[in-house]
């Protein structure tokens, strides 16, 4: 198979598709891999790099989706990438459809087969495409709201851990998946005082079993929410509903009682954000302030360490990718949890939160794959 692997172009994005030890593992299954020329720039990849790894590299962005069956991606294509993509090739990236309208028409419209890396399931009921890039968002997002508790740089002035005789900045991390259980690893090894709000017991006891008491764990209602939201000095928003856009949990009137110069990091802005007066923001203006909250709305936050995010997705996407290079859809078909990975197959929508959000028609992705 053909695979491509285009420069991003999402501003600050700088991770690649394959890194060039997957590029030859993918040559060593006897494929033919296209990278465009500094795709591999902001992870210290050059271009020999990949050549040497067996992959060609090409100047333009359109020839490689012109030529490529298997377009390998991080972020979701933008608006000069989707009119490039055509009937017949299998798109494999993050996209995050249920907030984005024109992405979700344009690639219904493209004929393209389009597989989402955070939709991809695993035996656990987790999501392994998902879960290293939420390792990353989750510490970062303590480091980004610190940072913006400076009074440098608009916020109240408060040290997360504190000093002798000074209490701490109080977090209120509001769901305890990936993203929450590796914000609060970090907001508490910088001494801050951590709660953790969910609505699954289960996880909330495993939280307090893995960081002791130190740790307060509440079971999340709209009451609860409100009540730690308000005396928060920073807000970790790290809700998911996979495939579906996140719920509204921080209204606009939390946010009004919330402290002056204290910190919202929504990490689930790439699905709508679970913040009422949120959008999406990118590393160049990555904030915005609503009555007096400073706002942090990177929608591609472990972009900013492409290094380790790059890997660490490397490290999850090669089985899967290696699955779609050799078998094509049969990959899908003989793969369940690959296939709930299908959001769009040919002019179809194959994800009901994706078809649900939008009021559109929900086709059944084995259906929709000719597989009955």
């Amino acid at each position: 198979m053909l695979i491509g692997v285009p420069k991003e172009i999402k501003v600050r994005e700088y991770r690649v598709g394959l890194v060039p030890a997957n590029v030859r593992e993918l040559v060593a299954h006897g494929h033919q891999v296209l990278v465009q020329a500094g795709a591999g720039e902001g992870i210290g990849a050059d271009d020999m790099q990949y050549q040497a790894a067996g992959a060609t590299v090409v100047s333009s962005p359109q020839e490689i989706f012109e030529r490529a069956e298997l377009i390998i991606k991080i972020k979701e294509p933008q608006a000069a990438e989707r009119k490039w993509l055509k009937p017949g090739q299998i798109l494999f990236t993050y996209l995050h459809l249920a907030p984005d309208f024109e992405q979700t028409r344009d690639l219904l419209d493209s004929g393209a087969t389009c597989i989402a890396y955070e939709t991809v399931t695993a035996d656990d009921g987790g999501l392994p495409l998902l879960a290293p890039m939420s390792e990353v968002a989750g510490r970062l997002a303590i480091q980004a709201g610190a940072y913006f508790l400076e009074k440098a740089h608009g916020g109240s002035g408060i040290l997360l851990g504190g000093v002798t005789g000074v209490e701490q900045a109080k977090v209120t991390v509001i769901g305890a998946g990936v993203v929450g259980t590796n914000a609060v690893d970090v907001a508490l090894g910088m001494g801050a005082s951590v709660t953790v709000l969910d609505r699954n017991l289960s996880t909330l006891r495993q939280l307090r079993r893995q960081f002791g008491p130190h740790l307060n764990t509440v079971y999340s209602t709209m009451e609860a929410i409100e009540h730690h939201c308000i005396i928060a000095d920073l807000v970790i928003g790290a809700v998911l509903v996979t495939g579906a856009a996140a719920p509204k949990l921080i209204t606009r009137d939390i946010v009004k009682r919330m402290k002056s110069g204290s910190v919202i990091v929504d990490v689930a802005i790439d699905q709508g954000g679970c913040c009422e007066s949120s959008y999406p923001t990118t590393h160049d203006a990555p904030t915005f302030v609503v009555d007096d909250v400073i706002h942090y709305c990177v929608a591609n936050m472990p972009g900013s360490v492409p290094r380790t995010s790059a890997y660490a997705l490397n490290d999850a996407t090669l089985p899967y990718v290696l699955a779609l290079a050799d078998k094509g859809l049969q990959a899908l078909r003989e793969d369940r949890h690959l296939l709930n990975g299908l959001n769009v197959h040919q002019g179809k929508i194959t994800n009901q939160a994706v078809a649900t959000a939008h009021g559109l028609a929900y086709y059944d992705p084995s259906t929709a794959l000719g597989t009955l």
